[in-house]
């Protein structure tokens, strides 16, 4: 899938062998970009397919998003360059009041290896976990 960057319309396989925060148990997931859906992105539970999530790719919602990862993370993702990598960030929808996106726990990942992590960023105090996602009227 090389088209990830520019919303992807198939779907990428990922392992993401710590799971997500509250997921653990859930190693392998699915990333999907649906046209209909465009800019948003499904990640989706390879083992308990009810398990599902909206993500976004993080210069939608802010475009100074730079999280800082650690080298444990970096080694974890065996990631050799930072072209490699591919973050995207869980979107809330409330059934009420404004969506936000969660900038505190990015999910980083490696598109050569297929392999994720949701990460606490070295920086994630500059961040917030609810930033407020601009609704178009």
């Amino acid at each position: 899938m090389q088209q990830i960057n520019s919303h992807p319309v198939e779907e990428l396989p990922l392992t993401l062998p710590a799971g997500l925060f509250g997921f653990e148990e859930l190693k392998q997931w699915t990333l999907t970009g649906v046209p209909e859906e465009a800019p948003f992105l499904r990640l989706r539970a390879a083992e308990a397919p009810e398990v599902s999530f909206v993500a976004l790719p993080p210069a939608l919602a802010v475009a100074d998003y730079q999280p800082d990862l650690l080298p444990s993370d970096v080694a974890a993702l065996q990631l050799q360059n930072p072209a490699e990598a591919f973050v995207v960030n869980l979107v809330t929808l409330p059934a009420s009041g404004q969506p936000t996106v969660n900038l505190k726990g990015p999910i980083v990942i490696n598109r050569r290896a297929r392999l994720g992590k949701q990460v606490v960023p070295a920086n994630a105090a500059a961040y917030d976990v609810h930033h407020p996602l601009p609704v178009a009227s």
